[in-house]
């Protein structure tokens, strides 16, 4: 077991007040002329220009180096830097089994619950942060609620090396355990393979965000090409407990190939029946089961390494 600072719950770190957390960007050419407030909601489309001019009006946002009180015109190679003030970070999970480690690679099981990289509204309330101390940093992102096989490594050349086992053409497997609702058609033991393309699509909250192709003409912006193979592993009244090997690594393909099927996961707010998304959840909500089980053929020596079911997973009745 890992050590973690002991929150008010053993195994958590409480919610606490990061030191705010300053973001730099250099405006392009195609920015010359547009007012600061007006290119920033384009940029970031969780705030539109009136969030951002109360934001300027605090004093959060320098231009060129100099703090800004109000809108003003950018030019090409303006230097903008807003000084985000401190925000309460939500309480984690600080605690995991480490699975494998030979002084370099470091394989742990991952929590559900813990961030792995800044992002979503956490900064130091993350994996990353929790490993800072150990030299180890993450070769790749599992999502905040997905548990299991996080794998990390402490020098630059290794994590290099390891990057290239989770792209498509990589002979590493990596396989899943998910929870999900029934896949009509599919009997025990039986799989299928899902190949449709992870699209990003509009949402009232955060702009853009990955989904499965939508019905219909809703509008979408970037595809990437996506490789899933499911099979049924158990079933009851609830749902489906399946085995998900994914050839390729996109964000959130799993919940999105399975929605795409429609059978989304069990207890998922945002991907729903339909290949709809909700407008009120995000990609860092949680509710669902899945959990990152087996990979193999992982250098060096193609190691095979399996990560327990969390104990507290309780989505399908006992197996």
């Amino acid at each position: 077991m890992v050590d973690g600072v002991a929150g008010s719950r053993p195994g958590w770190r409480p919610a606490a007040f990061n030191a705010g957390w300053a973001h730099r960007d250099r405006v392009l050419r195609h920015g010359d002329g547009e007012w600061l407030s007006q290119w920033l909601a384009n940029r970031y489309q969780h705030s539109d220009t009136a969030v951002w001019l109360e934001r300027m009006a605090a004093g959060e946002l320098h231009h060129n180096g100099a703090p800004l009180l109000g809108d003003t015109k950018l030019a090409s190679g303006d230097d903008i830097c807003w000084h985000r003030p401190p925000w309460l970070e939500e309480a984690i999970p600080d605690q995991w089994d480490t699975i494998y480690d030979d002084g370099d690679l470091l394989v742990i099981n991952k929590p559900s619950g813990l961030p792995v990289m800044p992002g979503g509204g956490f900064l130091e309330h993350t994996l990353t942060a929790l490993l800072a101390s150990t030299g180890a940093k993450p070769v790749h992102r599992l999502g905040r609620f997905t548990s299991g096989l996080q794998v990390c490594a402490r020098t630059a050349a290794t994590r290099a090396a390891l990057s290239k086992q989770f792209r498509p053409e990589s002979r590493c497997q990596k396989i899943y355990q998910a929870w999900a609702q029934r896949v009509e058609g599919l009997e025990p033991g039986q799989s299928l393979v899902v190949s449709t393309d992870v699209v990003e699509r509009q949402h009232p909250l955060l702009g853009w965000i990955w989904g499965p192709e939508p019905w219909g003409k809703e509008p979408t912006r970037k595809r990437l090409t996506a490789h899933s193979t499911v099979r049924l592993l158990d079933r009851c009244d609830a749902g489906d407990r399946l085995e998900v090997i994914i050839r390729t690594g996109r964000p959130h393909q799993i919940r999105i190939h399975l929605a795409q099927l429609g059978s989304p996961l069990l207890g998922d707010p945002l991907y729903l029946l339909n290949r709809e998304i909700s407008n009120h959840a995000t990609p860092g909500d949680g509710g669902y089961g899945l959990h990152s089980w087996r990979l193999d053929a992982l250098p060096p020596g193609g190691l095979s390494l399996m990560a327990p079911i969390p104990k507290d997973f309780n989505f399908l009745p006992e197996r």
